[in-house]
Formats: structure tokens, sequence, C-alpha cells
């Protein structure tokens, strides 16, 4: 159905400078710092802008869209440096990724071996995975693929793992958002500034995607604004060029009849949590139906926090973090 079409479409050098640094080594001898450090990193089709930061276990971070980059979860995601060195990086033709990048380039298979491609750069013989969003199917694709190179997976706010999903996460957001907004939504997705990509005019479309996607306005306007600044410093060409790599990667997953990830998880014995939110314009469902599948996932549902729970709840999020790498050591 027409609706359902644009919902999938949009559900979603070296260092700043040589500054005087005190090191510390991470658990694979990666040089970690609080201090921001970029770097791009060649990958076939281009290259890959990377931030990276933090004194603890290394975790690359594959940020959610797929359209979007990693700028959205920043400054908030920073809070957890403590816990992991944290890799950042934008996927191809997103974001500062996006350079020289033709879209039909991207694929589902191009991403995971994106992935790889970080993991070599760092010098990391497995990692822990953080997704959120889209980046929890993304995580979970690589899982699957390279299960040794994965110690852990930290799963937030999972976006749905199989085209039967999608139809009960369409439905749910339908009724979170009400039939006034969606009209409002769909005329702006129909307008010609849209479809050209104008920066406030997806800006205006975003306003109404992620409203019922947060409980609090602080936390919907910070969201905003930052997504906001992002879609300026995009620009037209850079807005397309992201949307059209989306529309590849939905061909390969949630525009497929048959594709499902569910079945897949069962042979993956990766210490996994999974943070979701009680008022998360995802339905629990999407949450549970992956922890179900996974031998060894523990699943938390914050109360009182949407789709974005690092900026919602953030005290509860680190809190579960900790807890959750705590008790994978005693194990």
């Amino acid at each position: 159905m027409p609706g359902q079409n644009l919902f999938l479409t949009h559900i979603f050098t070296v260092a700043v400078g040589m500054l005087v640094l005190s090191f510390s080594t991470s658990a694979q001898g990666t040089p970690t710092t609080n201090i921001p450090v970029e770097s791009k990193i060649a990958v076939k089709n281009g290259s890959l802008y990377s931030r990276s930061l933090g004194q603890g276990i290394p975790a690359i971070v594959l940020h959610g869209g797929p359209d979007f980059d990693h700028s959205y979860l920043l400054p908030e995601f920073d809070q957890f440096k403590d816990i992991f060195h944290l890799i950042y990086y934008d996927q191809l033709g997103r974001g500062q990724s996006a350079y020289g990048v033709s879209p039909q380039d991207v694929t589902l298979a191009s991403d995971i071996n994106d992935i790889d491609s970080v993991r070599k750069h760092f010098g990391l013989d497995s990692m822990i995975l953080i997704g959120h969003s889209w980046g929890v199917v993304l995580a979970l694709e690589y899982a699957i693929q390279y299960t040794e190179r994965v110690s852990h997976l930290i799963l937030m706010n999972p976006a749905p793992a199989s085209t039967n999903d999608v139809t009960t996460a369409f439905n749910t957001y339908l009724e979170k958002l009400g039939d006034s907004l969606d009209r409002r939504q769909l005329a702006i997705m129909e307008s010609s500034a849209y479809k050209e990509g104008d920066p406030d005019t997806v800006t205006a479309r975003y306003r109404i995607h992620f409203r019922p996607a947060l409980m609090r306005d602080v936390d919907y306007e910070s969201l905003m604004n930052r997504m906001a600044k992002g879609f300026q410093r995009q620009g037209k060409e850079g807005i397309l060029k992201a949307r059209a790599v989306e529309d590849q990667l939905l061909h390969d997953t949630w525009q497929r009849p048959d594709y499902d990830l569910l079945p897949r998880l069962g042979k993956l014995q990766i210490p996994t949590l999974l943070i979701t939110g009680d008022q998360d314009f995802f339905p629990i469902s999407l949450a549970e139906h992956i922890a179900n599948a996974l031998p060894t996932a523990e699943l938390v549902v914050l109360e009182d926090c949407g789709h974005f729970s690092y900026l919602e709840c953030p005290e509860k999020v680190e809190s579960y973090l900790k807890k959750f790498l705590q008790e994978s050591r005693t194990k």
C-alpha cells in the first residue's frame, strides 16, 4: 500500500589535532583517549568517516536510518566513553562518508563488509557491536556472517527483523501518529520541495515522523534541532544521495516478502542486551521477537522511554550497560 511504502522509505586524516594526549590501551591494544579522534577508512567504492573516543572495551556503533549518519547520537552517546572505546562511523553514502559515492554501489552486503573494514582499521580481533534502530538489523546481519568477530551485542530500540514485523510496526506507528499528522506528513512527502531534498521541508517531515517517538518535549526538540542542522549540512545533494542509498537497502531487506532474520539468530551464542522503551513508536513485540530468537539475550524495557533511549533515559541505559558487561565477565 502507498502509505506503507512511504513508511519503509524512512523508518528508519587522522585526528582533530595533534594534541598532547594521555593514552590508555584497550583490550585489543588499540590506543584510546577521551578526546575524539577522527579518521578516514578506505573501503570499496569510497571511504568511511570515523570518530572514536573512550577508555573502555572496543565497541563499534551502528547508527540508524538507514539514511541518517552518526551525528544524531551525539552528544549523549559520548557519555558511555568510560565504559567503551566508542567507534562511530558514517555508513557509506551518508553523512561524511558520502563524497564520491554512487548510491547503487551501496548494498546490504557492502554495508556488512564495511563493518569488517572498520574492525580491521582499529586492529580488533573481536568487538562489541552496538546498534540503534536500523543499526540493530545491520548488527545482526554482521553477527550472523562473522559470529567469531563479535564478543557482545547491544541492541537499542530495534527496528523490524522481518517483513512481517514491518507490517506490525507500520500499523502501530499509524495508530500512534493519528490520521491528522499522517495526512500532513504524506502531503509534505508528496511535495516537489521534499522530493528535491530541500532541507527545511525534510526537517518539517521528520518533525511529524518523530513526534510519537519521544515522550518529552525537551528531548524531542533536542533531537529535531540536531537533525535540522544535519539536513542543512548535507544539503539537497547529500539528502537525495542518502535517500537513494536507503532505497537500495530497503530493497535488500524489508521490501523482500521473505526477509526474516529471526530463524537465523538461533545459532548466535553471543551475550546480547536488548534495550527498548515502553513508549517507543515501534511495538515492544519487535524486541521480544529478537530476544526470543537469540539463545543468550536479555531484554530490558525502560519505563517512560521512547525510541531514543540513550537520549531520553541515559542513566538507566548506562546502569544496564554496566550490569550487562559485569555479568558477562563472571559467566
